[in-house]
């Protein structure tokens, strides 16, 4: 399992012309499931991800959570993640998950964001999305 996860002053995400989801501070997530992934896998990212401290503090110091600065979520699925471009210019996908278990896992990462956040958004599993954002510092981090 993989997040992408991108610190915004806002983000959204576009589906045939109509906003499907949208934030102000906090998180763009793109989520990322492999063959192997599992719900605890999901957990432990989950937990990582809301702690991680990289909101700057009243010194300058990237030193608050998601939650200290009562930020938002914008969950986005994209199997792209998983491309394989070791052999030739067309990438494999063979790592992702099929859109089964991808969806299902999705899903449960969503639900158990809104357990301990506030404002949780998401894209649509499947849809041709346009996801804008302001990517704050820039500030992005991989967690797999």
């Amino acid at each position: 399992m993989k997040f992408v996860i991108q610190r915004v002053t806002q983000a959204s995400v576009t589906v045939d012309d109509k906003i499907v989801g949208k934030i102000n501070k906090g998180f763009l997530v793109l989520i990322g499931v492999g063959q192997e992934d599992t719900k605890e896998e999901a957990d432990k990212l989950i937990k990582k991800m809301i702690q991680l401290r990289i909101f700057e503090d009243e010194k300058g110091k990237t030193n608050l959570s998601l939650k200290d600065v009562n930020g938002g979520l914008l969950l986005v699925s994209q199997f792209t993640l998983y491309a394989d471009c070791k052999k030739g210019n067309r990438p494999s996908f063979i790592n992702a998950a099929k859109p089964e278990l991808a969806e299902e896992l999705y899903e449960y990462i969503i639900e158990e964001c809104k357990k301990l956040i506030p404002v949780v958004e998401k894209g649509i599993f499947g849809a041709n999305m346009n996801v804008e954002l302001s990517n704050d510092g820039p500030f992005t981090i991989i967690l797999e």
